[in-house]
């Protein structure tokens, strides 16, 4: 049976491919962004996942504003990249896994989710960027399962039934046949708003907040609102629900091994988190 052995999260700014691109891990301005990944790097290549499933949130390769799926999942035996308009080089295709999908698929279906099927897909940068950070040369060969969530259109879906989400992605996994070690992976935030008056919008408390409740007090962040949510996170801060789906994932002993918190880049609060998830110890009669 497959196993889920952690849970990343990380943020997914456009301009962090820039700054790969360009060779600036090293430069003063993004060297505390790059050094956060040096611990999860290692934590990976000691556990060696078989699979990753990555909870991100599309920026328009796949889905608009006219046709805007709550919860959708890749299915297909490879991911292509595209030109988003950004400037950044296009990557090599990632590959996918087509059972793990499918029974992902069918077991939200049984729990009464209806995720969009796509069986062909492009992912973006909050898709791309964290996998070339967390698995760097085995990225493009590491199977993964692509999930989106819309942080976009309204109305969101709440942290709440992310978490849902994840819970039910999580028992999913749990029940694949294939012995299969599987890390779930959340992108995207933390608190930051692009537009409008309050453009550059960045909180600190709340984003710690939000990194203290992956171990901690979860049922906190999940009775937030979506009204409060934007407020608290700012319009593109919602990311945040990525991270909870993802440890939403976790159904066993979970504990963090290493956080990274940095600001700003790119006029984002940017977050990096490993957790560990062990099987749960059976209870005494």
């Amino acid at each position: 049976m497959a196993r889920i052995v952690g849970g990343l999260a990380a943020s997914h700014v456009p301009a962090i491919g820039g700054a790969m691109a360009k060779g600036l891990q090293k430069d003063p301005y993004w060297a505390p962004f790059f050094d956060g990944f040096a611990a999860p790097n290692r934590w990976l290549d000691e556990v060696k996942p078989d699979a990753a499933v990555v909870i991100y949130n599309d920026h328009g390769l796949n889905f608009f504003l006219d046709k805007m799926p709550t919860f959708a999942i890749g299915a297909a035996p490879e991911y292509r990249n595209a030109d988003e308009g950004w400037g950044l080089p296009v990557m090599a295709p990632f590959t996918g896994d087509t059972s793990l999908s499918w029974h992902i698929i069918e077991t939200l279906v049984d729990a009464e989710f209806d995720p969009v099927t796509c069986q062909e897909m492009l992912v973006d940068h909050a898709f791309s960027l964290p996998m070339e950070l967390f698995f760097r040369d085995r990225a493009h060969a590491i199977p993964a399962v692509p999930v989106v969530v819309n942080t976009v259109q309204h109305p969101l879906p709440t942290l709440a039934r992310c978490f849902k989400l994840g819970q039910a992605i999580g028992r999913a996994i749990e029940s694949h046949p294939e012995d299969l070690k599987v890390v779930v992976i959340g992108t995207g935030g933390l608190s930051h708003q692009l537009e409008g008056e309050r453009a550059g919008f960045i909180n600190k408390e709340f984003d710690k907040r939000c990194m203290d409740a992956m171990t901690g007090d979860i049922d906190s962040i999940l009775r937030i609102n979506q009204r409060d949510l934007v407020e608290l996170a700012g319009s593109q801060g919602v990311e945040v629900m990525n991270w909870v789906a993802m440890r939403g994932a976790l159904l066993g002993d979970v504990r963090e091994l290493h956080r990274n918190y940095h600001l700003p880049i790119s006029n984002t609060a940017s977050g990096i988190m490993l957790l560990e998830n062990r099987p749960k110890l059976a209870r005494a009669a």
